[in-house]
């Protein structure tokens, strides 16, 4: 069975973590949870107030990793699922994790990557040259970091799927799907 990692920190958006976690085995992967460490991490949930300028954020379940990013061979695994939510802010400072998405970025192994998770694609240099969409408080970290940005719900750019927000859930795993399992078919040849 071919294996995906799923990467998740305190404070990765619920649904961004949930929907793949749960999507991706449907199609007969194993999905691994990646974290700084194996333990249990605090999910939030985002939601839209007409009186608010940005997102209220408030506590959703709690999730355990599988994994630590340390841990983690690469060459072991044939997809990279990236959710967002705040974890991103401080996981993109993550060596291993910048050594696990350069793997992704350089074999051309597909890559999902929905709001803030962005910034760990663009922090480690695999987006310079591409079109990427993301949630809009983040258009300037793609940017900066040499891609593209779109206001789309998904843009594929090679091996890299990228959605704003949770909204954009049905159509980014329906894209990653594809690219995931084109390249497990491809191995299979």
């Amino acid at each position: 069975m071919e294996k995906v990692l799923l990467v998740i920190g305190d404070a990765a958006e619920v649904t961004d973590t949930l929907y793949p976690y749960y999507r991706i085995p449907e199609d007969g992967y194993e999905i691994l949870v990646a974290a700084p460490e194996k333990r249990v991490y605090h999910l939030v949930q985002h939601d839209l107030h007409p009186d608010w300028d940005i997102t209220v954020e408030s506590k959703g379940y709690n999730f355990a990793s599988d994994i630590a990013f340390a841990d983690i061979n690469e060459e072991e695994y044939l997809g990279l699922v990236i959710s967002g939510g705040r974890a991103p802010e401080y996981l993109r400072y993550d060596e291993d994790l910048m050594r696990i998405t350069r793997h992704f970025g350089e074999t051309g192994k597909p890559i999902a990557v929905v709001c803030h998770g962005i910034e760990i694609v663009a922090k480690a240099g695999v987006i310079d040259g591409k079109t990427v969409t993301c949630v809009a408080k983040c258009r300037y970290d793609a940017e900066v970091c040499g891609a593209t940005w779109v206001d789309e719900p998904v843009v594929v750019d090679g091996n890299i799927v990228s959605a704003r927000t949770f909204h954009d859930n049905t159509e980014w795993m329906r894209e990653y799907m594809r690219l995931l399992n084109a390249a497990r078919d491809g191995k299979r040849e």
